[in-house]
């Protein structure tokens, strides 16, 4: 693959997974915040985890992954974005394993892929603010 067609690709996935990212925040905090807080909280009844962590913790969700999505969608501090973007999969994977969801644990597998191959091939990232700023 010739340099402008990896920048391109590279350009493709960046967008695809800000957006995915942006939209499950957006959506979540402008339309049904205490309906995901209270599914949430439902759903972990069953495991040791305090109620009142994951309330606190379905509450703050929306607004990392609508802020690692903007950021991705931009591409500004491209690199902290994915780090983020890795550490916020590791604990919904650690969550969704106390619940025992192993099929939902295998499309977090999934994200966390596609967080490695961003941060893999970063040095792609040629059409973004941060190569305009010179922070690739």
């Amino acid at each position: 693959m010739n340099k402008k067609d990896a920048q391109i690709a590279y350009l493709l996935i960046r967008l695809t997974m800000g957006l995915n990212f942006f939209m499950h925040g957006v959506v979540r905090i402008f339309g049904h915040l205490d309906k995901f807080r209270e599914k949430t909280v439902t759903d972990f009844q069953e495991t040791w985890l305090p109620q009142p962590l994951v309330d606190v913790f379905a509450t703050i969700l929306p607004f990392f992954e609508g802020t690692i999505g903007l950021l991705l969608l931009l591409g500004l501090f491209t690199r902290q974005a994915i780090m983020a973007g890795a550490v916020v999969m590791m604990v919904l994977i650690f969550g969704t394993s106390l619940r025992q969801d192993w099929a939902l644990v295998g499309s977090q597998i999934v994200y966390s892929l596609f967080f490695y191959f961003l941060m893999r091939y970063a040095a792609d990232n040629a059409w973004s603010l941060d190569s305009r700023r010179k922070i690739a």
